[in-house]
C-alpha cells in the first residue's frame, strides 16, 4: 500500500526528530513548554517563511484551515497567544545549530565552484536590517532609526551560506570578521569595507588568503613589478606605507585591471601564484554573496517581522537562513534547473498538497495523487 504525506511533510523530513528534540534538550528549550513544544514552533516559523505568511494571525489560522493534514507533520495548530510567547521566550540558538545540520547535509550534494584551483572560495558581507525603533526600541541604530546587521559567510561550493552572525547595525563589519574562524588555506573575498591591514597581516599568519579592493587613498611603496598584458594593467608586489605605530610593514600585491566594460579596478591580494585575470574573476564572483541578500529579502521573511523582541526577531532570521538551505537543497536535488522565485511561488501552492516531492520537482505540471480517504464521485451521462 502507497504511503501518503503532503510535500511539507516530505520536507520537514529532512530535520529528523530525534536530531531536533537533541538540539531542544542541549538548549532546554522545552522546560517550560506547556503542551506547546519546539517542533511546533519550528513548523509554524518555517511554514512562515515558505507559505509568505505576514503575520502571526497568518501563520496560525493558515495552519488551523488545514488542522486535518497537519498530523503528518507530527504538530498542531498554534495559537497566537503561545507562538508569540514561544518566538520571544525560546532560545533562538536552536535553529542556529539547527541550521548548521542542515548545512551539513546540503554540502554533500554542492558541487564545487567554478575555478581550478583546490582552495575553498568564501565572500564574505553584510547587510543591513532597517526597524522600526518605536517598535524595536532595543535596536537603535541612529537617532530616528532602528536596525540589525547580517552578517554572513558564502560558501562558493554550491553558494550555501556557511555562517551567519547578527548584530547591532552600529557594529562595524571588520569588527566582527576578527572574530570569525576560516578554513585554512581557503580564499576569502570581501569589499572596501573590511581593510585592515593589521588584520590582513593576521590572515596570511594563519594561512588565509584573500582577494579585496584597494582603496583609492592607500599609500603604498612599490617592490617589484611583473609584466603586463591585455587587461591587466598593472600586476606589482607592494608593501603598504606604515600609518599606525607598532603595525610592522605588510607585503602585498596589487594588481590594476580594465574590465570590458573599460572601467579601471584596483585589486588587493595576499596571494601570489594565481593570474592575475584569475585575481580579477574571483572579485567578481563575489556578486554571489550580493544575489543571496537580494533573494533572501525579496523572497522570504525578513524584512517584516512577527514579533518585536530581540529573541523573536533572531528566530525569524534564523528560521530564513534554514528556508533558504532547504530551497538551495531541492535545487541541487532536481535536474529541472528551478529559478529560486519560480521554485517558492509554486511551493507555497503546493505545500499542502499530497504528491511526491521529487517527482514533483522533475515534472511540476503533473496532477497530484489524491490521499487514499477520497473516493471519486460516480460520473453520469
Amino acid at each position: 500500500m502507497r504511503a501518503f504525506s503532503s510535500v511539507f511533510s516530505q520536507i520537514l523530513k529532512l530535520f529528523p526528530r530525534s536530531e531536533f528534540e537533541g538540539l531542544v534538550r542541549k538548549h532546554r528549550a522545552d522546560r517550560h513548554s506547556r503542551g506547546f513544544t519546539c517542533w511546533t514552533q519550528f513548523v509554524s516559523m518555517l511554514f512562515c517563511q515558505l507559505g509568505r505568511a505576514q503575520s502571526l494571525r497568518e501563520i496560525c489560522d493558515g495552519l488551523t484551515s488545514i488542522e486535518g493534514k497537519l498530523s503528518h507533520l507530527g504538530a498542531q495548530a498554534p495559537k497566537r497567544s503561545s507562538l508569540s510567547y514561544a518566538n520571544a521566550h525560546r532560545p533562538w540558538q536552536v535553529y542556529q545549530d539547527l541550521f548548521h545540520h542542515l548545512l551539513e547535509r546540503c554540502r554533500e550534494v554542492a558541487p564545487g565552484h567554478r575555478f581550478r584551483f583546490k582552495n575553498k572560495l568564501i565572500s564574505m558581507d553584510a547587510t543591513t536590517i532597517d526597524l522600526c525603533l518605536s517598535a524595536f526600541d532595543w535596536a537603535t541604530f541612529r537617532r530616528t532609526k532602528g536596525g540589525i546587521k547580517l552578517h554572513l559567510l558564502l560558501d562558493h561550493d554550491g553558494h550555501l551560506p556557511m555562517l551567519a552572525v547578527i548584530r547591532e547595525a552600529k557594529l562595524h563589519e571588520a569588527k566582527i570578521a576578527r572574530f570569525l574562524e576560516f578554513p585554512t588555506g581557503s580564499i576569502l573575498v570581501f569589499d572596501r569595507a573590511y581593510n585592515d591591514y593589521e588584520w590582513f597581516a593576521e590572515l596570511g599568519e594563519r594561512g588565509i588568503f584573500f582577494v579585496t579592493r584597494l582603496k583609492d587613498r592607500a599609500r603604498y611603496d612599490v617592490l617589484s613589478r611583473r609584466s603586463e598584458s591585455g587587461a591587466v594593467l598593472a600586476d606589482e608586489r607592494i608593501v603598504m606605507v606604515k600609518e599606525y605605530p607598532g603595525l610592522d610593514p605588510v607585503e602585498l600585491r596589487q594588481i590594476e585591471f580594465r574590465t570590458p566594460e573599460g572601467e579601471t579596478l584596483h585589486f588587493l591580494t595576499n596571494h601570489f601564484s594565481l593570474a592575475a585575470s584569475t585575481i580579477a574573476a574571483i572579485y567578481k564572483e563575489r556578486w554571489q554573496i550580493e544575489t543571496f541578500f537580494r533573494a533572501i529579502k525579496q523572497n522570504l521573511r525578513i524584512k517584516t517581522f512577527v514579533g518585536t523582541s530581540a529573541n523573536a526577531v533572531h528566530i525569524q532570521i534564523w528560521t530564513a537562513l534554514i528556508a533558504m538551505l532547504v530551497l538551495r537543497y531541492l535545487q541541487l536535488k532536481s535536474q529541472t534547473g528551478w529559478s529560486l522565485s519560480n521554485l517558492l511561488a509554486l511551493l507555497r501552492f503546493n505545500l499542502f498538497a499530497y504528491r511526491d516531492l521529487w517527482a514533483w520537482l522533475a515534472d511540476p505540471g503533473s496532477p497530484p495523487t489524491p490521499p487514499p480517504e477520497q473516493i471519486p464521485l460516480p460520473q453520469f451521462g
